[in-house]
């Protein structure tokens, strides 16, 4: 392995249940967070109790769901979930720590995350989330309608 470069491997519950916790925790309080800086949400507001499931009980909150962590030099910094049904797969929760950004972490999290996977590959982002949009756009996902009907939300596809 080259030191610096990033490893994705599937997570493991309960092993991997406190990491998990801790990335799915630190991107959805993130995600509060600006969303009360957009008016969408109150600055003081709780997190929604489906996202504190997610915190509490990741094993049981992405049941059935494949969970992909990302290590740099062997220290965790990076989740997606992927999702997959018949027709399409989603991705969600991806996330990578502040210090891991810019080193292909989370290139590296939607490449393993669409391999083998049923096309299309959909996923959808905050309008504000420039750099995600850029990294999503590199790697071929393109602006279709949205399937969401939250304002500001950006619904993505690759075929």
């Amino acid at each position: 392995m080259t030191p610096g470069a990033a490893t994705v491997r599937t997570a493991l519950f309960p092993r991997d249940a406190a990491v998990v916790s801790a990335l799915v925790g630190a991107y959805l309080r993130q995600t509060e967070s600006e969303k009360a800086e957009h008016g969408l949400t109150a600055a003081d507001a709780p997190l929604p109790g489906r996202y504190a499931r997610e915190i509490a009980d990741p094993a049981a909150a992405f049941h059935g769901r494949r969970v992909l962590l990302a290590a740099v030099d062997e220290e965790d910094c990076g989740i997606v979930v992927v999702s997959t049904s018949p027709d399409a797969t989603e991705v969600s929760r991806l996330w990578t720590t502040p210090t891991a950004r810019g080193k292909g972490v989370g290139a590296a999290l939607i490449a393993a995350a669409v391999e083998g996977t049923v096309s299309p590959v959909r996923l959808s982002v905050w309008e504000w989330r420039e750099d995600a949009l850029r990294l999503y756009r590199r790697l071929g996902f393109a602006p279709v309608p949205s399937w969401d009907d939250r304002e500001g939300l950006v619904c993505l596809e690759r075929r």
